[in-house]
């Protein structure tokens, strides 16, 4: 059998805005895609938001992956059970700087959003870095066990919490 070894480098990725941040902006949306998507088609959900108001920031997973047996179709991943410690490091560090260089104004409105796969990147980043936000929307997707109540202790009482899911979704244990 093999030794695995561990190697440090620096990588790029990209993210995809929709929108101007400006004086106008009143909600700065973090949205993270869920298995299977790429940023810039996740974004589009958000084109029905007011253009003036809402300024939308959408993080890229890094991984990609073919979807479908043709080859035509690429999706990404955020993260897998395969050194899943070392890879949550890894995309929370791409995050912060994302976040770093979109240098919100403290007093405009984050919203932090989740879809599928997204609920784990988005919950482990605000826990991780203590973040606070207006509203945290959580859409179909799992809180990490490793997470509990104290871990977002940080958060306003005015933080609004929103978890949606459906009731017959096969991922999803009882909230």
């Amino acid at each position: 059998m093999g030794l695995e070894k561990q190697v440090s480098y620096k990588s790029t990725n990209t993210y995809q805005t929709l929108n101007s941040y400006k004086h106008t902006t009143k909600n700065v949306w973090l949205v993270f895609h869920g298995l299977g998507f790429l940023s810039r088609y996740f974004l589009r959900h958000f084109e029905i938001l007011n253009p003036t108001e809402n300024y939308i920031i959408c993080p890229q997973a890094p991984s990609k992956f073919y979807l479908g047996e043709d080859f035509k179709h690429v999706g990404a991943c955020w993260l897998t059970k395969e050194d899943t410690v070392l890879e949550t490091s890894n995309v929370l560090r791409y995050i912060d700087e994302v976040f770093a260089q979109e240098n919100i104004d403290p007093n405009t409105n984050l919203i932090v959003l989740g879809y599928s796969q997204g609920v784990s990147i988005a919950t482990r980043w605000l826990a991780s870095r203590k973040i606070s936000c207006k509203k945290l929307i959580l859409h179909s997707g799992g809180i990490p066990k490793e997470l509990t109540p104290k871990d977002f202790t940080h958060l306003d009482s005015t933080t609004q919490t929103t978890y949606l899911y459906g009731d017959k979704d096969p991922y999803i244990t009882q909230a």
